[in-house]
């Protein structure tokens, strides 16, 4: 089902960039003949099957599966070093504070899934398209900040923190800091 609804956010995008690119200023142009040639056509049809065919995929996948109870599970980032979003590491003493490290990024998804996600909005259910977005937005400033840990030759980041904004249209930043410490 899901490459089914990616051909039809294809055919969505294709033909909404054909039609605003190439039709409007072909229509500008010869708009004296009322004939619509067979590639303007081509790309109204893929415009507007594409958003029938992404609408058909999400409602059927809506009836056909029942929301999951269990917690996503979250890539792991490297074992060398401890995470937490405590203050301390439970049974170890920090011997070093080599302070902060953060790491960010900034994700989006294309046009063709956000037509998806905006499809789910209407008809209600999780947005897995922004769910994986932020998945992976965050697996990437975590391994990010991680790095900068191991710049420092931490043990352990403590006080991990993560925080996201909007920055334009379906894109986020997300940004993950903590206190990189040595531990005894």
């Amino acid at each position: 089902m899901k490459a089914i609804r990616q051909i039809g956010s294809l055919a969505f995008v294709l033909g909404l960039f054909t039609v605003i690119f190439a039709g409007i200023p072909w229509h500008v142009v010869t708009s004296d003949d009322p004939i619509v040639p067979w590639w303007l056509r081509t790309a109204i049809f893929c415009l507007l099957g594409g958003i029938l065919v992404v609408l058909a995929t999400v409602a059927i996948e809506q009836r056909t599966t029942r929301p999951s109870t269990e917690a996503p599970s979250a890539a792991e980032p490297d074992g060398s070093i401890l995470l937490l979003n405590s203050d301390s590491v439970p049974g170890r003493q920090a011997s070093e504070i080599l302070g902060l490290v953060q790491g960010h990024t900034v994700f989006a998804i294309w046009l063709g899934k956000d037509l998806s996600a905006l499809i789910r909005l209407i008809l209600g259910g999780e947005l897995t398209e922004y769910t994986d977005m932020m998945g992976k937005a965050r697996t990437a400033a975590t391994n990010r900040m991680i790095a900068q840990a191991k710049e420092k030759d931490a043990d352990a980041i403590i006080n991990v923190r993560y925080m996201t904004t909007s920055v334009v249209g379906s894109a986020a930043e997300l940004f993950a800091y903590g206190t990189a410490v040595k531990l005894n």
